[in-house]
């Protein structure tokens, strides 16, 4: 009872805090009907009755639904206390009395007539006061390119699936252009500063700047006109958006106006050199640092409003100039005196990615320098990547201070079959219970979104769970069925099959950033092992298969078939990369030729083509998306290079090399499977001229190639062609039977 009382006390500061229970209840209403209206079409939302009361959470001041009705000729009527509330009922039930489901990927949503009716009135409070979403790269990896139009689709997920607290980060650059400006940088001066669009979060985070920029005028202007809009439908729904304030970073040319300032330079970082890292900090104690923060939250809260929350992260992946607490502590304080200098309900939302990071720097002083620098609930840290390394746990519940059960799950926006689901499973409950916690809501923060969908869809149904699921393979068997509008036997076993194989990864070795050979530059030292039976993998898609003349016109199944053949396509091509290692390895030619020809030349043109065939898994599409983000063909250009520069290269001489990787049609053609010919066909020459593998001298050549891709200006299709299933059988008649036969 202690550890609910704490975190209950600390809740409701922050509810005060960010005044998130004020607002327009009429408002809130209006924009869940017209959410219903987008989903549903306006006839069957006219079955639905919806309305906000901030009185339904009176008692537990916790967001709260309630749903009744429903049922022949009566209305299905939703209650909530909030818009996001309301939002989160009809998505239960939807789900839950109509089996639909809601997904990136497209939405299952066949109404059954009349509608079900609920049986009992039922109401559901949410058992902690926060559901957050996003993490800083999300923006970046998955937002960077998109309309409105897109980031409407997205706040309508936001809201059905719970989420009260998301970062709104767009639009940032155009403010500190202004007060830049203001300080008497030139122009030039603020281009040379900016990263590219696809390399913003980082510069956000101090972690770079200057690299594959400069941010064209019609940037500012579309990101600021997007930024208005977003606010405006997360606030209609009573979300509280999570605007950004000043963390200490600034552009080296402020050292030409103010000459005596006192900076440090940072070290480098992501293998990038300084010119394009090494940022500046503005000491704690220089009189310019609350100046340059009050300057920038005055102008942003000028022009977007503000709802008290926000984000800074002064030494994300970056070594602090000192480790005395002394030091650590001013530099904290200082970031939130800026805040409450311009508003003093300022609450200040802390990724504790730093303490997860680099846990040799992070101790207890150093941690207890920094949680300690802000008052008590005015401090609310995300624990990042609390599914595998959680930090609440060895920092007593961060010694206080309010926090957030995060799940990252995916790093770079990589594909890959992949999830803790277990851990994720019982995670929020453990920190719920333990000691002293101070857990005050749960949240999701991938680097990349539009992958693995069954695992985001547990985490926002936690969200709104106070116990764990009892059953994750009875929960799975039911997501499949909503998923596919049907029940169907091979398709649910496909699935359980997952569920104890790709999504069964426990430890602290879990991590969603895919390493598969397949996309990596190769190398004779690549590590193929897996944490599952890859027979698991090979029976999923044989038994999706077996379902496709009942679920084949059902587009979630065939975006799900190609999920899985690009899956067991990647287990194929490790298996063939470790036949073709150990025939090289045992100066066997022919083994080699064979092993590395079916790889490079079969394999892999075989994936692209069945990735071409659905629209979710295009080049083309990544890509046009860039590009018509562009106001001129100069500028489509410059948006295409940064794109393609983030999928592969990152930096400049690979840097970060292939860390966004993606399975996209046509970058498997044009970009993997070059490399990997490339690869083999040095082994083979290295076999016939009995000379060594120079892997140095082989990485050169590769650069060569993937120096190329980038710079191409070859354009791909935005459309989807062929035959999904027809593909899929293709290659699982060829490749399933050699499995078995335990002849690859």
């Amino acid at each position: 009872m202690e550890a609910v009382a704490v975190a209950a006390a600390l809740g409701f500061l922050l509810l005060t805090a960010a005044g998130g229970s004020a607002g327009d209840e009429a408002r809130e209403a209006a924009a869940v009907r017209e959410l219903l209206a987008r989903l549903l079409g306006p006839g069957p939302a006219a079955a639905f009755s919806v309305s906000v009361e901030r009185a339904l959470a009176a008692e537990s001041g916790l967001d709260t639904y309630r749903l009744s009705g429903g049922g022949v000729g009566a209305r299905v009527r939703v209650l909530g206390s909030t818009g996001v509330a309301a939002a989160a009922g009809l998505h239960r039930y939807l789900r839950d009395f109509c089996g639909c489901h809601v997904a990136w990927s497209g939405s299952q949503l066949r109404l059954p007539q009349p509608l079900p009716a609920v049986p009992e009135e039922l109401t559901e409070a949410t058992p902690n006061r926060y559901r957050y979403y996003q993490n800083v790269c999300t923006q970046s990896y998955s937002f960077v390119w998109w309309d409105w139009a897109r980031w409407e689709q997205e706040i309508d997920w936001m809201a059905l699936n719970g989420i009260n607290l998301a970062l709104a980060w767009s639009g940032q650059e155009a403010i500190w252009q202004r007060v830049y400006l203001a300080l008497g940088l030139t122009q030039t001066e603020i281009d040379e500063y900016f990263t590219g669009p696809a390399f913003l979060a980082w510069g956000r985070m101090g972690n770079l700047h200057t690299w594959s920029g400069p941010l064209p005028p019609s940037w500012h202007l579309k990101q600021l006109y997007l930024q208005h809009r977003i606010l405006d439908r997360m606030r209609s729904f009573g979300m509280i958006p999570v605007l950004p304030a000043f963390a200490g970073h600034v552009p080296k040319a402020l050292t030409r106006v103010f000459p005596q300032i006192n900076i440090t330079q940072m070290g480098s970082w992501g293998h990038f050199n300084c010119s394009y890292s090494c940022s500046f900090l503005l000491a704690p104690e220089d009189p310019l640092f609350p100046i340059v923060g009050s300057l920038f939250l005055r102008e942003l809260t000028k022009e977007f409003g503000t709802d008290h929350i926000y984000g800074a992260d002064t030494f994300n992946e970056m070594q602090p100039p000192s480790s005395e607490p002394s030091y650590l502590a001013a530099a904290t304080a200082t970031v939130y005196q800026a805040m409450i200098a311009v508003d003093p309900d300022a609450v200040w939302l802390l990724q504790g990615w730093l303490f997860q990071h680099q846990p040799e720097f992070w101790g207890p002083a150093q941690v207890g320098a920094v949680l300690g620098a802000v008052p008590r609930g005015r401090l609310l840290v995300l624990d990042l990547f609390a599914e595998s390394q959680p930090v609440y746990v060895r920092t007593a519940s961060f010694q206080g201070q309010p926090f957030i059960w995060c799940m990252l799950h995916n790093f770079g926006g990589n594909h890959g079959l992949f999830g803790a689901l277990e851990s994720v499973n019982r995670g929020p409950t453990a920190a719920r219970l333990f000691p002293n916690s101070t857990m005050v809501g749960t949240g999701m923060a991938p680097e990349g979104i539009g992958q693995n969908e069954v695992v985001y869809a547990l985490m926002a149904e936690l969200g709104w769970r106070k116990d764990p699921v009892a059953d994750l393979g009875a929960w799975v068997t039911g997501f499949a069925a909503r998923r596919y509008g049907v029940s169907h036997g091979d398709a649910e076993a496909a699935w359980r099959l997952l569920l104890r194989s790709v999504y069964n990864c426990s430890g602290e070795g879990c991590s969603g950033h895919n390493r598969s050979p397949l996309v990596r530059r190769p190398s004779l030292q690549m590590a193929t092992a897996v944490w599952y039976n890859r027979s698991d993998v090979l029976e999923a898609w044989r038994l999706l298969l077996a379902a496709t003349p009942t679920l084949a016109t059902s587009p979630a199944f065939c975006y799900d078939l190609v999920d899985v053949t690009r899956q067991a396509v990647q287990e194929l091509v490790s298996l063939y990369y470790e036949e073709a290692r150990t025939a090289y390895l045992n100066k066997e030619l022919v083994p080699l030729m064979r092993a590395g020809g079916v790889l490079a030349y079969e394999l892999l043109p075989a994936l692209d083509k069945v990735l071409a065939s659905d629209s979710h898994f295009l080049l083309g599409s990544w890509l046009e998306r860039a590009r018509v983000a562009a106001v001129s063909e100069t500028e489509a250009r410059f948006y295409e290079q940064n794109s393609r520069y983030q999928l592969t290269l990152w930096g400049p001489e690979g840097n970060i090399l292939d860390y966004a990787n993606k399975q996209l049609a046509g970058l498997v053609a044009d970009y993997y499977a070059p490399r990997w010919r490339l690869f083999m066909e040095t082994l083979v020459e290295s076999l016939v001229r009995g000379i060594p593998f120079q892997q140095h001298q082989f990485d050169k050549n590769a650069f060569q190639l993937e120096q190329t891709f980038v710079l191409s200006t070859r354009r791909y299709p935005s459309q989807p062609q062929g035959d999904t299933v027809d593909l899929a059988k293709k290659l699982f008649l060829k490749y399933y039977p050699r499995w078995v036969a335990g002849a690859l």
